[in-house]
């Protein structure tokens, strides 16, 4: 797939299903709702960028986000792990076993309660895969962030910060308005 293929078959300036989208979304179809196309391009991403080179190392793509996130931070509590690392606590929980199971990671709990808070630090052994790993993976992602023009770039850059932005708000106010089950007296 070559560069000048990817970008002329982008080109093209039509109005999309977004362009003159009213508040109430009369006019989307399932297949352009954002989250739709959200997850339909993140695992396409996932299994023509990450997987190869996760694959490579011997590492499923939730192995590959965990170590790599452990190792950019060397030392990460396990609630701050899974909040990173955007997946549900059991499936962080399973990664983290495999991993230290190949020496690839350490669990470390502190505090003399039975809800000691567990940390996660990397090894040298993950360390030496992590710094194998990543030039690898930043070469796959430029590859593909590189098909945008810088402008693109630019604009989904940002784009996609104010989403998260906008999704954490909506997340917050939620918990906001939903009382706190531990202080019902049922």
């Amino acid at each position: 797939m070559t560069d000048k293929r990817i970008t002329s078959s982008l080109t093209v300036e039509a109005a999309t299903p977004w362009t003159e989208l009213d508040e109430a979304g009369t006019t989307l179809t399932v297949d352009a709702f954002i989250t739709t196309m959200m997850s339909q391009v993140g695992n396409a991403l996932r299994r023509t960028i990450t997987l190869p080179y996760a694959d490579q190392f011997g590492l499923s793509v939730s192995e590959w986000r965990v170590l790599s996130l452990v190792a950019h931070s060397e030392r990460l509590a396990f609630s701050d792990l899974v909040k990173q690392s955007t997946s549900d606590k059991a499936l962080v929980s399973r990664t983290l076993k495999l991993l230290e199971a190949r020496g690839l990671v350490e669990l470390q709990a502190e505090g003399n309660t039975p809800r000691k808070k567990v940390y996660c630090a990397v090894t040298a052994a993950g360390k030496a895969l992590h710094a194998e790993a990543i030039p690898i993976a930043r070469r796959r992602q430029a590859a593909a962030i590189r098909v945008l023009t810088p402008d693109e770039r630019d604009a989904m850059y940002r784009a996609l910060l104010k989403l998260r932005e906008y999704c954490r708000a909506a997340e917050e106010a939620r918990d906001e308005d939903s009382p706190d089950a531990s202080a019902l007296d049922i």
